[in-house]
């Protein structure tokens, strides 16, 4: 079973684990996920907006899928580029000034494309209204915490979409993106509370990260936490006997199945 946590009397709202994890940092998780997984692919490093965009579109939803929707916003705002910075000529003005309609007809492979069209559309107004251009390359001037709360005052944005700004896009800044993947094997591990949320989990984790690691540690450690939760540790199904993490999991320790 999960560990209890409690309160944190200096942070109210900040829920602190007890000594009871299995895992001292998560060195010990990275260690036994890279020897299961083998090298990650490198990512695309995108410019920050690009990667809001995508983290918009692709919340709760596939990978593939995700992909598929910004090769079509692409196809559709003009940006056909080859190579490593394949979506620098994109023109993201025509997609804010698309109609919804127009935007949900494009990025219709995305869970609830009619609620997404409208949170893009609304996103990128306002950061051309509270900047003057549709850019977030000024963000870098600022420190992480600035960038993640301006960010989440966005209307189609929060803190998974604010981490996964400043850690995935170029600007490369420490953060933890939570998605539910991350979430779920979180609190399987112990490391935090059922029902935690995604900013709870992330406070959670990063006392829990060893000095050395990089931003790029970071990218590497979200992603190999979501390729096992997309394989062994799935919302509907632990596959704990398989799992390289079982004898540091809180729940998959005690697991005496299949």
């Amino acid at each position: 079973m999960p560990v209890p946590f409690a309160q944190n009397e200096l942070f109210p709202g900040v829920l602190t684990s007890t000594p009871k994890l299995l895992f001292r940092d998560l060195q010990a998780v990275q260690d036994r996920l890279q020897r299961w997984h083998g090298p990650l692919e490198p990512r695309e490093v995108w410019d920050p907006l690009t990667q809001l965009i995508y983290s918009i579109c692709s919340s709760r939803t596939k990978d593939a899928e995700s992909h598929a929707v910004m090769l079509a916003l692409r196809e559709r705002y003009n940006g056909w580029p080859i190579g490593p910075n394949s979506y620098d000529e994109v023109r993201w003005e025509l997609l804010r000034d698309a109609s919804v309609a127009e935007i949900e007809d494009t990025i219709r492979l995305a869970t609830f494309p009619d609620r997404k069209a409208v949170q893009l559309k609304r996103t990128l107004q306002s950061i051309t209204e509270r900047t003057g251009a549709l850019s977030l390359s000024f963000l870098s001037k600022y420190r992480t915490e600035k960038i993640r709360t301006w960010i989440e005052q966005l209307p189609g944005a929060g803190v998974k979409a604010s981490a996964a700004v400043v850690n995935f896009s170029s600007l490369r800044r420490a953060a933890m993106a939570i998605d539910g993947h991350h979430q779920r094997i979180a609190i399987r591990l112990g490391a935090a509370p059922q029902n935690a949320t995604a900013r709870q989990v992330e406070e959670a984790l990063m006392p829990l990260v060893p000095a050395g690691w990089t931003p790029l540690t970071l990218d590497d450690h979200h992603r190999l936490v979501k390729k096992l939760g997309q394989s062994l540790c799935t919302l509907r199904q632990t596959q704990c006997r398989r799992c390289p993490l079982r004898d540091i999991c809180a729940t998959g320790a005690g697991d005496s199945g299949a």
